[in-house]
């Protein structure tokens, strides 16, 4: 029996040592980003290799939907939406399946959540978007399944995949020029409200020039239209009450309460409710 045990935790001791072996994977991870224009891109595959094999026509069947490299599904995901043969894709994530043919590949960009495997059929209202690109052939082998970014620009690039002696590329365009022409606007047209609140609470905190405090919070209240939110009040009374504006600040401090007691946020009620006994004002 005792000779059972040993031979049992020997057994259990070799299985957990082997299961500390590391070892290289068949088709290794790889992951890449890329900036496009103003476009965040990243791509997320494992990379087989062709190992003697012949790979499309055989180990990868034409007319036959792809995973597009090995393992879990390749995925690419965008910071902006995107543009692909004239289709938007939203800002996010998707996974990129194929379907090889000898002279032309069809791409799918698919989204139907963290599923795994190879769709035999698609589902139309995951394909957020479709086209198709012409084989290239190459002149040399690549060994390994490689995906590409290439011919960068602001506003484009294109999306490489090359195995064995094949490349195919799908163009995509970012919206680069569109952000670039709202900030310039954005910033042309001076400090926004948020601009000058935090300016004035700056100065209010480090003890500086409180009067020019109390001009920007009166800017960023202003731009509002009515609307300031209950915070931004509080900060006016505090700068009015340091600028020895009493009266300002008590009307400040009277509408800070009041969005504060809509809005049921009980530390301004009482941060409000405290300055105004302070004042005089309750």
């Amino acid at each position: 029996m005792k000779k059972l045990l040993l031979i049992g935790l020997i057994l259990t001791f070799s299985l957990n040592v082997s299961a500390q072996i590391k070892t290289p994977a068949p088709s290794p991870f790889s992951k890449m980003e890329q900036k496009v224009g103003l476009t965040d891109v990243t791509i997320e595959y494992s990379r087989p290799g062709v190992k003697g094999r012949t790979i499309f026509g055989d180990l990868v069947p034409y007319g036959k939907s792809w995973r597009t490299g090995a393992n879990a599904r390749t995925k690419i995901t965008f910071s902006t939406e995107v543009t692909i043969d004239g289709q938007t894709l939203k800002a996010g994530s998707y996974s990129i399946f194929t379907v090889p043919n000898k002279d032309n590949w069809e791409v799918v960009f698919y989204n139907d959540g963290k599923k795994s495997g190879t769709p035999k059929e698609f589902d139309e209202k995951f394909v957020a978007a479709k086209t198709t690109a012409d084989v290239f052939k190459l002149p040399v082998k690549i060994e390994t399944f490689t995906i590409t970014l290439d011919d960068l620009s602001n506003s484009n690039a294109t999306l490489g995949m090359m195995w064995e002696d094949v490349y195919v590329g799908v163009k995509f365009e970012v919206p680069t020029d569109e952000a670039v022409i709202a900030n310039i606007k954005k910033v042309m047209s001076g400090p926004s409200s948020g601009d000058y609140y935090s300016a004035a609470v700056y100065y209010l905190r480090e003890g500086k020039d409180i009067n020019e405090a109390k001009i920007w919070i009166d800017k960023a209240i202003d731009m509002t239209k009515n609307k300031a939110p209950f915070w931004m009040l509080r900060q006016q009374s505090l700068i009015y009450a340091k600028a020895g504006d009493k009266k300002g600040a008590i009307k400040a401090a009277k509408k800070s309460l009041a969005g504060a007691e809509k809005e049921e946020n009980e530390n301004y009620i009482k941060m409000n409710k405290d300055s105004l006994k302070e004042w005089g004002a309750i």
